[in-house]
């Protein structure tokens, strides 16, 4: 049985539609709460992108209320993997290694170091960012773009309305 890591783009998509949430939202419902990982980081990151969004007027207030309330609990019921030494020395190697930004190699050093956490229990890593699932393959995790699963033609028109999603 898998765990499921959401970086930030992914765990985004859950508090405000964008490509590929109805099927993200799909995919988690099927996920015991025990096999959902996150980096403790990731919340504030999402946290301040919806404030940016609201702040640029792409968020209506009560929206972004909303949302953040929803990400409050959302991230309560999820594993966070804390960012101790072992996730900051990882990322300090990514940064070495690849062109990551180091907010990303942040959570991709927190998935590496959840996968060490358990060993033989695959990691699927999940982002919507390109070079972060290139490097996350790289790195030896299966990784999903939530925006590339199938959608159901009447979700298909929806999302099609969605707002852009969170930078």
């Amino acid at each position: 049985m898998s765990f499921y890591f959401l970086e930030a783009t992914a765990f985004a998509k859950l508090f405000v539609r964008d490509a590929g949430t109805d099927a993200l939202i799909r995919l988690m419902e099927n996920v015991e709460d025990n096999r959902k990982l996150i980096s403790a980081a990731t919340p504030l990151e999402v946290y301040a992108a919806i404030r940016r969004r609201e702040r640029a007027g792409h968020i209506a207030p009560e929206a972004a209320s909303a949302a953040l309330d929803l990400l409050r609990i959302e991230s309560a019921r999820m594993v966070q993997q804390p960012l101790n030494p072992g996730v900051l020395e990882a990322a300090r190697q990514l940064l070495d290694r690849t062109a990551l930004r180091w907010p990303d190699a942040l959570q991709l050093g927190a998935a590496l170091a959840a996968r060490d956490m358990f060993p033989g229990t695959p990691i699927q890593f999940i982002s919507s960012h390109g070079p972060l699932l290139e490097a996350a393959r790289s790195e030896g995790l299966e990784t999903v773009d939530p925006a590339a699963l199938p959608v159901p033609a009447a979700e298909t028109a929806e999302a099609s309305n969605a707002a852009p999603g969170l930078e």
